[in-house]
């Protein structure tokens, strides 16, 4: 990847303009391993340990596949019962249980309680559902800790769902108000004087979900393109980062180190989900055939460098440590500390990793060097190198985020090792249990300490996190 050049030829984000004497990707060395068992903790006298006992996740898949014919609430179950299984839970013992998700099924709005009420959880344990867009099952971690951290609960559910193969599409808001108004429409004239009022062609046409900002009423692919443009981040550069992710993941599963994923025999089918079906190893050559996505022509972003429309569910089970104790688990991660981050909705939409990290950091009494696992969230190739750049740039530093130096980047041998979103797949909702987990599993397998798990979401949010591997 080469050294970014400059930006002044931009109109847009023109406020970037400077940021483009970033160094890149390459310049993020290998760094030296570290001996985690000489590393601080970050126990805090007379606070919780709060830990992660086990986290798990349904395969997942390319919406419109395998799981096309479910509804949202099959798959949350499935890890809730999965999880139950799993660490052989008493499912009477849970206290609390929330979960995630961004486009939500009107039939189950409270998906939380619905999934765990199928599951077989108990009448009287409280559920509820939180949306924070991609970073909402980040969210329902955060808020069961809060619970644990209160005395609320010992022990709480944290989970996630997107099902993207059977969105709601609404009638038309003239639409609406016409059927609304047949309730009261009590003769025939009134009815046609209704229809007169609101019916049209125009009226007829449906309102389609789209994956776009409220406020600016732009797309985020757009808002990724955008971004990239101000940083400089080639096309070149983004498929190379994709190819990186997809075959990281590749190599993960074939090596068998996703142990989170578990095996889904949907009904009506002979043979159970058992693989993320979005993984593709590529060569450059099939990449560089894809053409923009969003701005046309001249656009970076494309279906290849960008993660798919998913469908999964994931969960994790989270307690005290004086509980996991008692019941005889062996956690496998400290839930330490974490922070949320919110900045412009349309020029910095998607940077939220690069203030949640410093952010995060400085709670936590840590510096980058301290970090022996990361695991950002991948929504595009470009919004993640342009994080990277963003997190190396003194300008930026200064002039947007209040700091008198960069914080720096991740080690690209410390980065999502086993792939991201690009590759294993971006259900919405459920995105961050997988992350926690994935960030924990890793801490036992590469011999690490800490890792500090950060993501954007739509609305300009971020968040960020640092979990401490709990003792083999």
């Amino acid at each position: 990847m080469a050294l970014l050049g400059s930006c002044k030829r931009l109109s847009v984000l023109s406020n970037f303009t400077n940021v483009a004497r970033i160094t890149s990707c390459k310049a993020l060395s290998t760094s030296a391993s570290y001996n985690a068992k000489s590393k601080k903790t970050l126990a805090k006298k007379d606070v919780k340990n709060i830990v992660l006992v086990e986290g798990v996740r349904t395969p997942f898949l390319m919406s419109g596949t395998d799981y096309a014919n479910l509804m949202p609430h099959d798959l949350a179950k499935r890890a809730l019962e999965g999880l139950a299984n799993r660490t052989k839970l008493d499912k009477d013992l849970v206290e609390y249980i929330v979960f995630g998700t961004v486009i939500q099924e009107v039939k189950t709005s409270n998906i939380a309680r619905e999934a765990a009420l199928s599951a077989g959880f108990k009448q009287k344990t409280p559920c509820h559902t939180v949306t924070m867009a991609c970073i909402s099952s980040n969210q329902a971690i955060t808020s069961a800790m809060g619970m644990v951290a209160m005395g609320q609960a010992d022990v709480a559910i944290a989970g996630g769902i997107e099902f993207m193969s059977d969105v709601p599409i609404r009638h038309s808001r003239q639409m609406r108000k016409f059927m609304l108004g047949l309730g009261k429409a009590k003769t025939a004239g009134a009815k046609l004087a209704l229809a007169s009022k609101h019916l049209s062609m125009k009226a007829l046409a449906p309102e389609l979900p789209a994956v776009a900002e409220f406020s600016t009423n732009e797309t985020m692919g757009h808002s990724a393109d955008r971004l990239c443009a101000a940083f400089g981040i080639t096309r070149n550069e983004q498929d190379e980062f994709a190819m990186r992710s997809h075959s990281l993941a590749d190599k993960a599963t074939k090596e068998g180190l996703l142990t989170d994923r578990l095996d889904y025999l949907v009904p009506g089918r002979n043979k159970p989900v058992t693989r993320d079906n979005g993984i593709r190893v590529s060569t450059p050559q099939q990449m560089g055939k894809l053409k923009p996505a969003f701005i046309k022509p001249h656009g970076t972003i494309t279906a290849a460098n960008a993660s798919f429309l998913t469908d999964g569910a994931s969960a994790c089970l989270i307690m005290t440590e004086e509980k996991a104790k008692e019941l005889g688990y062996k956690p496998i991660a400290y839930l330490r500390d974490f922070v949320y981050v919110a900045q412009d909705p349309k020029d910095q939409l998607l940077l939220g990793p690069a203030y949640a990290t410093p952010a995060v950091l400085k709670r936590a009494g840590l510096q980058m060097s301290d970090i022996d696992v990361f695991e950002y969230h991948e929504a595009f190739a470009g919004q993640i190198l342009s994080n990277l750049k963003a997190m190396d740039s003194d300008f930026f530093a200064q002039n947007y985020m209040g700091r008198q130096t960069k914080v720096g980047t991740p080690p690209m041998d410390k980065l999502n090792l086993w792939g991201g979103s690009l590759s294993l797949g971006h259900p919405f909702g459920a995105t961050g249990v997988r992350l926690v987990t994935t960030a924990a599993n890793r801490l036992h397998k590469e011999d690490g300490q800490f890792a500090l798990v950060a993501a954007c979401a739509a609305g300009g949010h971020g968040h960020g996190a640092v979990i401490e591997r709990y003792p083999s």
